[in-house]
């Protein structure tokens, strides 16, 4: 890790950037694997597999007989948390919908705003080292809350050929019924581009690493639109002197264990915290079964002393993480200082964890910085929005010398005789 004291403002910058892979080697990939899906369609996401997943599959459909039997694999106790969680994100997800409300502009012209949902829809479920069968509820719930008629699921196979069994009774659970064995960047060409068994969809949703984010941003080449780049996964935790250092490491290793290329960052103003939460992290991470890839993480993660908590926020909307964590004893003035962050976790009970399984919120979220732009996953990601209006005679009455005089000043008479026409 990479310890810092009262680091100087003119050195934040080089302080939130974040592991790379050289982005060449990446783009030159990604463009191999898009021509071969296009060209070979399943018989080379059935290569892919064998070459990146060391997985044999003789096809790519999982059958219903698989879909079946998962339930049969995995605990009642998992599958009762299971639909918990997906009982809380629905109850989260289904208070953002929005009521339709007509305005009247003018009297005799109205204008309203409809919600039509994306008719068909791709989610990409990690499913290598970390089965994410979480981000198919983070998914699949809000996609059918807004009415998607087609949900595609693809995810890696195992070395034997098989989906992990939770990844499949949720994906039942939520009525998915198309369900792939194909990851990484060419689980995103196929459904980009669709296969003989994949269909093509309108936009691909779900996280995944520098690769699966390269291949998101490639597919808008043919017309597919993405939720976010949402790779590596991070978290930045602001502590001050009433925080608990073994709630803090907790945090910090439950991102690090992600994998190697995640990225931690720790702010606190109180040195005794700083030292107690890095012996704290210094003995848990002894006892996880994946310390290897938290210590990789640990690597290139950031900890940082730092003089008040104004001066951490200011940090930390540069850095604008994914998660962040306020683990302070007063939190609630600090709320307005947020200005990027993809999901807020609040005091020293609020661990992230919590949101991503099953808090309600969404665990799909914008990282890398790009939450100074994004938005997490949400039940608007599944939808889009047109605008109507309807106009009277009286309304176009009404409004219709302002548009002639602005359509002639702008040089478009035939803009101007279609109103000019109905007003003769």
């Amino acid at each position: 890790m990479k310890i810092y004291r009262y680091p100087e403002r003119k050195t934040w910058p080089d302080l939130v950037k974040r592991p790379v892979i050289e982005q060449k080697e990446i783009s030159g990939l990604i463009a191999e694997i898009f021509d071969a899906v296009e060209k070979d369609g399943d018989k080379a996401l059935i290569e892919f597999n064998k070459k990146f997943d060391k997985a044999v599959t003789s096809q790519i459909t999982v059958s219903q007989e698989e879909v079946d039997n998962a339930e049969k694999e995995i605990s009642e106790d998992l599958k009762k948390a299971i639909r918990q969680a997906k009982e809380n994100i629905a109850k989260f997800h289904a208070s953002q919908a929005a009521e339709t409300e007509k305005i009247e502009t003018v009297k005799g012209v109205t204008c309203w705003r409809e919600n039509r949902a994306v008719e068909k829809v791709g989610i990409y479920i990690p499913g290598g080292t970390a089965p994410l069968f979480s981000t198919v509820l983070m998914l699949a719930v809000p996609a059918n809350l807004a009415g998607c008629k087609e949900i595609v699921l693809c995810t890696p196979p195992d070395s034997n050929g098989n989906i992990n069994p939770a990844i499949l009774f949720t994906a039942k659970l939520c009525g998915i019924t198309k369900i792939f064995k194909t990851g990484g960047a060419q689980a995103v060409a196929a459904m980009s581009l669709g296969t003989e068994s994949i269909p093509k969809v309108y936009k691909i949703f779900g996280p995944g690493n520098q690769y699966v984010v390269a291949a998101k941003e490639y597919a808008q080449r043919y017309g597919v639109a993405i939720d976010m780049p949402a790779g590596p996964s991070e978290v930045l935790v602001i502590a001050d002197n009433k925080a608990v250092p073994e709630f803090c490491s907790a945090d910090l290793l439950s991102q690090a264990e992600h994998g190697s290329d995640s990225q931690v960052v720790f702010i606190t103003t109180d040195f005794i915290i700083f030292d107690e939460t890095i012996n704290a992290i210094e003995k848990q991470i002894k006892k996880l079964p994946r310390n290897q890839m938290a210590c990789n993480a640990l690597d290139h993660s950031v900890f940082i002393l730092i003089n008040s908590i104004d001066e951490a926020l200011e940090f930390s909307n540069l850095y604008a993480p994914e998660h962040l964590i306020l683990a302070l004893k007063d939190f609630e003035p600090y709320i307005p200082m947020i200005m990027n962050a993809g999901s807020v976790f609040l005091g020293n009970y609020s661990c992230e964890s919590a949101g991503d399984y099953a808090s309600g919120t969404n665990h799909t979220l914008p990282t890398n910085a790009y939450a100074r732009n994004y938005s997490g996953v949400s039940l608007d990601s599944f939808v889009k929005k047109i605008t109507f209006q309807h106009l009277s005679k009286e309304g176009l009455k009404r409004i219709g010398k302002t548009i002639e005089v602005m359509a002639e000043a702008e040089g478009l008479i035939a803009h101007k005789n279609a109103v000019s026409i109905r007003l003769k």
